[in-house]
């Protein structure tokens, strides 16, 4: 899968098989926007939501793509440093394109 913002582009792989994952590609495609959350992370709000059946906690790194439920939104991680596991997030997928992710603002 492919998230764009303007010349930023971060391609991501599913790699995870469950129900957050397989309603995340149900709501496809769609158009989000992105922004910065605490420096960490870019996050942006879906207008469907995620079934979190048997959802699992996640224990973040850099280029994680996941969602927060107690938001239900999207996320990917480009710095974890003093994160720790977090049974609030659940992971659907991760990418390689770190630097990009940094990048990515807007729609």
């Amino acid at each position: 899968m492919r998230f764009t913002a303007g010349d930023v582009v971060v391609e991501a792989v599913i790699v995870e098989e469950n129900p957050t994952t397989r309603s995340f590609i149900a709501m496809l495609p769609m158009t989000l926007t992105f922004s910065d959350f605490g420096g960490k992370e870019k996050v942006a709000s879906l207008t469907g939501d995620f079934d979190y059946t048997d959802a699992e906690g996640l224990n973040p790194r850099a280029g994680d793509l996941f969602s927060y439920m107690p938001w239900g939104n999207i996320g990917t991680f480009y710095k974890t440093e003093g994160n720790t596991s977090s049974n609030s997030l659940t992971k659907i997928g991760e990418t390689d394109d770190i630097h990009q992710i940094e990048l990515l603002d807007g729609q």
